[in-house]
């Protein structure tokens, strides 16, 4: 191995198990540092067994990177790779239909890597496809892309989408173009809407105000899930059960409400697989079934390790037995594209309505 990509798959498997965000950071850091150095400093390090002279290597990082150097796999990584446990058991048989995840982050926005590594790490875990999903403008505090910077991680995403088709993996995944834009306050979206226009994936989501009155909060959503660009109603309640930001209530609105106008209106209800959100909660998608909804399991991962979480919203809607082909991303990526990006909000709404009457 090599000591780089050593270093970042200890970082995986401790973020795929929900290790402590410091020691995530330790290996992530160390590998940064390395992937920084020409071969002939690597070699020299490798040569002097000088790795901790290096600020940002301490010993545990040091001996990973010496290992692998050494050409072995390191100790540490053997033992996390046997400890790695299946996520989601209950769900096991649905997450293996699962194609793709259509809600994730980079370091463009809150996410902790580089677009480029949570792409090959989607790859590696056999994604058929994969979107990208940074957040819009007004979410400062997530670093929110503006419109030209939107843009220019779209041209990104093209370079990347030519690099990985160009290389010799037998498998191939398709990257797909898209965000994760905030639902203002009067239910309008936040993003150019032309740009919106021209992406394969629309995640909408509320982030701000999330404890304003039923009444307020059902006619900001409706809006949302009926705008043409929609595709995905991220995280419905906004709720957290646990975790280090604490804990918070679900929003309160109009169920109902809200889950006909997705199914009215041909947008999918977001079944979110990070363990602190648990949303919706099952109550709420059992509604959403009984309403004949669309569902969509994503990851919504803000790290590489995090991109194998899908497994704990596959138990989820296992629990309550939704079937897969009412799940969006069971679908092939044709399939899902064609519904995306059908001609009409009307002739989507038919695509919603017959894949409910299949099932």
């Amino acid at each position: 191995m090599e000591p780089v990509a050593a270093l970042r798959e200890v970082a995986f498997w401790l973020e795929r198990s929900r290790a402590e965000t410091r020691r995530v950071k330790a290996y992530r850091t160390a590998a940064d540092v390395l992937a920084a150095l020409d071969p002939d400093r690597l070699a020299e390090l490798a040569r002097t067994d000088g790795w901790t002279t290096l600020r940002g290597i301490g010993p545990k990082t040091s001996a990973v990177a010496a290992a692998a150097a050494a050409g072995e796999v390191p100790e540490y990584l053997v033992g996390l790779r046997a400890a790695a446990q299946p996520i989601g058991p209950e769900g096991s048989e649905l997450t293996e239909l699962l194609r793709g995840d259509l809600h994730t982050h980079s370091n463009w926005s809150d996410g902790g890597s580089p677009l480029e590594e949570m792409a090959y790490t989607a790859r590696a875990l056999g994604r058929e496809y994969w979107v990208l999903t940074d957040h819009s403008p007004r979410l400062t505090v997530a670093n929110g892309l503006t419109a030209e910077r939107l843009r220019a991680q779209l041209a990104v995403l093209e370079n990347l989408r030519l690099e990985m088709a160009a290389d010799d993996d037998d498998h191939e995944m398709r990257i797909l173009s898209g965000i994760e834009v905030d639902i203002l306050d009067d239910g309008s979206l936040d993003q150019d809407p032309e740009l919106l226009d021209e992406l394969d994936i629309v995640v909408a989501s509320i982030h701000s105000h999330l404890r304003a009155d039923s009444a307020t909060m059902t006619a900001r959503m409706v809006a949302a899930v009926s705008h043409p660009s929609v595709d995905v109603l991220g995280h419905c309640t906004g709720r957290l059960v646990e975790g280090g930001r604490g804990t918070r209530p679900e929003s309160t609105f109009d169920a109902r409400a809200v889950f006909e106008a997705c199914r009215d209106h041909g947008t999918a209800v977001e079944i979110n697989s990070r363990p602190e959100r648990q949303d919706p909660p099952e109550r709420l998608m059992e509604l959403a079934l009984e309403l004949g909804c669309l569902f969509s399991i994503d990851t919504d991962a803000h790290a590489p390790g995090q991109l194998d979480w899908l497994g704990y919203g596959s138990a989820r809607a296992a629990a309550v037995g939704i079937p897969a082909d009412r799940i969006i991303t069971t679908w092939p990526v044709e399939r899902l594209l064609e519904w995306t990006a059908s001609g009409t909000r009307d002739e989507k709404v038919a695509k919603n309505r017959q894949s409910a009457r299949e099932m």
